[in-house]
């Protein structure tokens, strides 16, 4: 892959270009000191992945990484000092489009700051080599549980963070409802997700242990690089398999399950994201007579994963985000209040 560095501290930028530099398959096409001029570079020669920092001078990585994906859209992985010093800038660069973060290899906690790094790259290369795949196949059915009312899966990637806050800001569910997000996010920073997700809501947001059950009244988030499954009786469970499958954890393993599994009501959402995952596994949702819902265009961070589902017709409605969060409060309904 061709890789542009924007980095203003040169022994950072120096340690960054020597890993990428130790291996064959990649080439530093150029490296940027301040935001406006990585910006600049992405539009005059655009790299297939971009290296941000996020404290840079004249932009800092999140406006640097949002005006990239407006003039040169490319993948992005935040590389900082302490992703977990920055969890807010962090989440405002998830939003405006990266991909992923991790830690500059040079200030990386605990060692292992390089094969860490060029983990991250060869997966977001995956990614955009990557045109649709299969899912793990779930396992058998199972009955209904009558405590669950409703469940409301949601998948996202690319701008996810900041999409399903918007979705479901200042909802309160009616009693009776789950919901589970998949969102791709390296599992050291799921938590940091999840906190972060319920500063934004009035609902209380949960990270997804092995072997949890679906859980009415809270938003349960998948915590790890394995896939989120569900099991014949309605457990949640992690799954390495596939193993080569490049979106981590993958959506379309999620709604394949939800499909397969779930005998009542559910409704799928589709956010915006890079590549193709969750439009099949959104497509079987429709087909077991399923909501399925997908995010349009316009109010998209990157508008891969959402139209991959309308080029299926995956989806029954293709809405804009704020009419997505009205689509659920209409079909689920609120909890009354004083309950």
């Amino acid at each position: 892959m061709k890789i542009g560095i924007a980095n203003d501290v040169a022994m950072a930028a120096e340690a960054l270009r020597r890993v990428v530099a130790s291996t064959s398959e990649h080439q530093v096409v150029w490296i940027a000191r301040t935001g406006l001029e990585a910006v600049r570079m992405c539009v005059d020669n655009r790299p297939d992945l971009v290296l941000m920092d996020l404290n840079m001078p004249e932009l800092d990585g999140v406006e640097a990484t949002r005006q990239i994906m407006e003039k040169a859209p490319c993948a992005i992985l935040v590389v900082t000092g302490q992703p977990q010093d920055n969890v807010s800038q962090v989440f405002r660069a998830l939003g405006a489009g990266a991909l992923d973060v991790t830690a500059t290899p040079l200030l990386a906690r605990g060692g292992g700051g390089d094969s860490a790094l060029l983990h991250k790259i060869k997966t977001i290369g995956k990614l955009i080599r990557v045109s649709g795949a299969d899912a793990h196949p779930a396992q058998p059915p199972d009955r209904f549980d009558g405590k669950i009312k409703h469940l409301l899966a949601i998948g996202s990637s690319t701008g996810g963070p900041i999409a399903v806050a918007k979705a479901l800001a200042g909802w309160n569910p009616a009693p009776g409802t789950a919901i589970v997000v998949v969102q791709h996010i390296d599992e050291n920073f799921a938590a940091h997700f999840s906190k972060w997700l319920g500063e934004q809501l009035v609902m209380p947001v949960r990270v997804i242990d092995d072997g949890d059950a679906l859980e009415a009244g809270c938003v349960q988030i998948a915590r790890t690089n394995d896939h989120l499954v569900m099991s014949a009786r309605h457990r949640l469970h992690y799954d390495e398999a596939p193993r080569d499958y490049a979106y981590r954890p993958s959506v379309d393993v999620f709604f394949h399950c939800v499909a397969r599994h779930w005998d009542g009501d559910a409704t799928g959402v589709l956010l915006t994201g890079m590549g193709r995952d969750g439009a099949n596994g959104l497509l079987a949702m429709r087909q077991a007579g399923k909501t399925t819902i997908a995010q349009d265009q316009a109010s998209s961070a990157v508008y891969g994963m959402p139209r991959a589902a309308a080029e299926i017709d995956a989806a029954q409605q293709i809405l804009s985000l704020e009419n997505i969060g009205r689509a659920l409060r209409s079909r689920i309904g609120t909890k009354p209040a004083g309950n």
